[in-house]
């Protein structure tokens, strides 16, 4: 026995309907174990000529999928952790802060390590995007409101280590 022809396309509007669900499911979020992390250092330079340095502990974004998710689903982030996200060649980068739960501070920071550009306080889970304007080599996300804490300022400098493979 042949089905009806409108049993036929309820069945066809059924297996199509599920599978554009299955597709909008979101995938799994990376564990940020499995990020590499290396110590990165901000160097400022305050207004009384004295230096001082602030190490940070930072998870790697180096791959399309690390960077795609970054800092994404992080319900808590400590004033010594955050996360680099390298950029080879350089770049005018566009972020978002889709899926982010916490305020972050994002320092753009130019080939020759030099901080081209802070947001501080970026909203969590905005689509607005928030671009370096320039070329950049990497971009740093931090805690939201410890660039200012620190008093970083642009022109502060970067630098940080690839870690080991």
């Amino acid at each position: 026995m042949q089905p009806s022809r409108p049993r036929a396309a309820l069945a066809t509007i059924a297996t199509l309907a599920a599978a554009a669900l299955a597709a909008q499911e979101p995938t799994r979020p990376l564990d940020l174990a499995s990020f590499p992390r290396t110590s990165l250092e901000v160097t400022h330079r305050a207004a009384d000529h004295t230096t001082h340095r602030y190490p940070f502990t930072v998870w790697v974004a180096d791959t399309p999928e690390r960077a795609e998710q970054g800092l994404m689903f992080v319900s808590d982030l400590p004033e010594s952790l955050g996360m680099v996200f390298p950029l080879d060649p350089p770049r005018v980068e566009n972020m978002w802060m889709k899926n982010t739960y916490i305020e972050l501070d994002m320092l753009f920071v130019a080939a020759d390590g030099r901080i081209t550009k802070i947001i501080g306080h970026a909203h969590p889970m905005s689509l607005d995007t928030l671009s370096s304007d320039a070329k950049v080599a990497a971009v740093l996300e931090l805690k939201g409101g410890v660039a200012a804490k620190l008093g970083l300022r642009t022109g502060d400098t970067v630098t940080w280590k690839k870690p080991a493979t």
